[in-house]
């Protein structure tokens, strides 16, 4: 068995699964956001409602909140739905609250690794689409529905039917300024968005293990943008190294049998990769960074869960030192110790000195809500993770994503731009 399967199996107790066989699993961890979480308590109102028993869930300890879509929450509903969280939390024991302006908080997808929430091995649900992001740690990691998410709470357990797993092998270091974000986009552009529908996007080869957890983390949010039910890259010392720094000591480092199987196995050679960019309205739509040079810009947003952790902080520190940004810039960190660590490396003050805005973390620009959406006509280029119509706000306005070394080199020209066109 692969990885996937072998992390099914454990969860499952058989000792033994097959692809498209539907089970019960155990679930390890279970994660609520300020947009899904209402909608959780929503069902559980429900079935109040109807006579069913909602006084406990099965682990207070198992599950963690965050608060990161609307906060600083843009109007009275949002703040409204930051009480019901606080409200439901208390209420059912759950410690792990990660409150907006109380210390620690960020992006959800960013605190499961940051925060070592979600441990190699684990099984985790969580209340959002990109919960695939923390399978890079070698957990079997996806994201669920409202009233599925409900049940895990109550019972601990959901159905799953065992996905087929593609693999994605990459062959050799990335080159100089292409990042994990090309190479993902690359193979979304090359297969399209709904290549890996209900299926384990399982990333390997030298290629991989060279890479920084950062990345690999980019490769495992986006394989969302492919259809994957999860994504999942074998656990190596580094993951060990990046656990171990977060008090982790004790690790269940589930990996394949050496005879494992694949629906698939495709290859890619790093040096055939190049800076990328998906231009509206789809990931899917891949350009060559250098091809688009003529291509004028409104703003650069550098944030989310995509493109916003320490390495991708880092990188565009390497882009932004010494000069100034010609379009409108933010910076949001993807969460508030990312933030600390960037400032103490010296990288807030390089953005702060390039002209652009630093903001605190928060998913709003990305999902179009608030702290810098777009008006109709602008365009924008952003480490983001999805780009269709009124993605970040007005429906005629447009995103190209790209990986942060794009990013930045284009907020420096107010075009978009190759980062090795400025050397």
């Amino acid at each position: 068995m692969n990885i996937t399967e072998k992390i099914i199996s454990n969860a499952s107790g058989k000792s033994v699964v097959c692809p498209n066989e539907v089970l019960f699993v155990r679930v390890d961890k279970v994660m609520l956001h300020d947009v899904s979480g209402p909608g959780v308590i929503k069902v559980f109102d429900r079935l109040k409602n109807q006579g069913i028993k909602v006084d406990s869930i099965y682990d207070p300890n198992s599950v963690w909140v965050a608060e990161d879509h609307f906060v600083p929450s843009p109007d009275e509903i949002s703040a409204t739905n930051i009480k019901k969280l606080s409200d439901f939390t208390h209420k059912y024991g759950i410690k792990k609250h990660f409150k907006y302006g109380m210390g620690q908080y960020g992006i959800c997808h960013t605190l499961s690794h940051e925060e070592a929430l979600v441990l190699p091995g684990e099984v985790y649900a969580g209340g959002d689409s990109h919960t695939n992001t923390t399978g890079a740690l070698g957990a079997f990691a996806c994201g669920f529905g409202h009233t599925d998410i409900a049940y895990i709470l109550l019972k601990g357990k959901i159905w799953i039917k065992v996905p087929e797993t593609i693999y994605f092998k990459l062959n050799g270091k990335l080159p100089d300024y292409v990042m994990a974000k090309d190479f993902i986009l690359q193979i979304i552009g090359d297969r399209g968005t709904d290549f890996c529908t209900y299926k384990t996007m399982q990333f390997g080869g030298d290629g991989i293990e060279k890479m920084p957890i950062d990345e690999r983390l980019t490769l495992t949010n986006m394989s969302t943008e492919a259809g994957a039910k999860n994504s999942i890259i074998e656990p190596d010392q580094k993951v060990v190294d990046y656990m171990q720094e977060r008090g982790i000591r004790n690790m269940n480092l589930v990996k394949g049998d050496s005879n494992s199987t694949y629906h698939k196995i495709l290859e890619y050679d790093s040096n055939d990769l190049q800076p990328l960019v998906a231009k509206p309205f789809s990931p899917q739509n891949i350009a060559v960074a250098h091809d688009c040079s003529g291509i004028d810009l409104d703003k650069a947003y550098i944030g989310s869960c995509t493109g916003a952790k320490l390495e991708d902080l880092a990188a565009v520190s390497k882009i932004l030192k010494g000069h100034k940004v010609k379009i409108r810039t933010e910076i949001l960190p993807s969460s508030l110790s990312i933030y600390k660590k960037a400032m103490d490396m010296g990288f807030i003050k390089i953005f702060l000195d390039a002209g652009a805005t630093i903001g605190p973390p928060t998913c709003g620009a990305c999902c179009g809500a608030h702290m810098g959406v777009l008006s109709e006509s602008e365009v924008c280029i952003s480490t983001t993770n999805r780009n269709f119509p009124g993605r970040m706000g007005h429906p005629k306005s447009k995103t190209y994503l790209a990986s942060p070394f794009v990013v930045a080199a284009s907020s420096l020209t107010g075009k978009i731009t190759d980062p090795r066109d400025l050397n």
